[in-house]
Formats: structure tokens, sequence, C-alpha cells
């Protein structure tokens, strides 16, 4: 074998190593990979039964209803809703009309059941998320969503 051949080799033998690195990596992370999708997103195109996603929007007016650490309201990017369940503590900044990120799975109901909520933190600030769910659905400058999303960039 020729020095240009040997090396030829190593270099194949490397990237046929990281690949299968990668491949056993992603295989491993493939049950904690979770989604971002809006409301319209999954009317358009559904979650699968069991699908761990996280679904993020405004928590419609009116919705909220408590029974003790249970929690059921609604999502809303202002043209599509999704029925969320909760149980346990709610953080203390959820509220009605306030941006939310909801983690969890679709049960065979329909009902999104939650295993991790989380509000916005400031007046000014809406997940990232949310704030480009609602500025595709055209709603992010409505009366109804007033929040426009946090930068960090700093202006001289």
């Amino acid at each position: 074998m020729t020095p240009k051949q040997i090396r030829l080799a190593m270099i194949g033998g490397g990237l046929a190593f990281l690949a299968l690195a990668a491949l056993i990596a992603l295989t491993a992370l493939e049950d904690n990979i979770v989604f971002f999708r809006s409301p319209s997103e999954l009317a358009a195109r559904p979650a699968a039964i069991g699908e761990a996603i996280r679904i993020g929007g405004l928590v419609r007016e009116g919705s909220v209803t408590r029974d003790g650490l249970r929690a059921d309201f609604s999502v809303t990017d202002l043209v599509h809703d999704i029925t969320v369940t909760y149980e346990g503590m709610l953080p203390d900044l959820f509220r009605e009309g306030q941006g939310v990120v909801a983690e969890g799975r679709f049960g065979a109901d329909g009902r999104f059941v939650a295993d991790t909520v989380l509000a916005k933190h400031d007046e000014t600030y809406m997940p990232p998320e949310v704030a480009e769910a609602l500025e595709k659905a055209g709603k992010l400058n409505s009366p109804y969503a007033p929040y426009k999303q946090h930068t960090d960039k700093v202006t001289p």
C-alpha cells in the first residue's frame, strides 16, 4: 500500500467512526428531543398521540379553570386554540392573556396533557417561539397580544 492509500483509508475510517458516533448519539437523544409547535401548526398537521411536543401561545381569556392542583386552560395563537390540562403548581406569572409554553403530550381524548408549564417573566418579554407563532399568524401587535419579543441588542 502506498502512503497516499494509507492516508485515504485512515480518513475514510475516521469519517465512518464519526458517522457511527453521531448516529449513536442521535439514537440515544431521540426520546428526549421536543419540538415546538403553535396551535395553527397543530391544526394543519396534528401531532401523534403520545408524541412529546411543546406548544406555545397566549392563555385564552376566560379559559382557565382550577380544581385544586389541576388546571385546565386554552392556549391560542389567536387563530386556533388547544385545550391544555396541567396537574401541579402553575408558575406565579401564569395568567390569562399572557404568553405561555407548555410541554407534554396529546392524550387519546385529544386533550394536551402538560408536564411543564412556563410563563413569561416580565412585562416586555414573550418566549421567542410564542412571538414567532403570533407573528406568523399576523397577531403579534393585536390588542390581545401587545407585547413584542424582547431582544438583547443594544443600539448606540
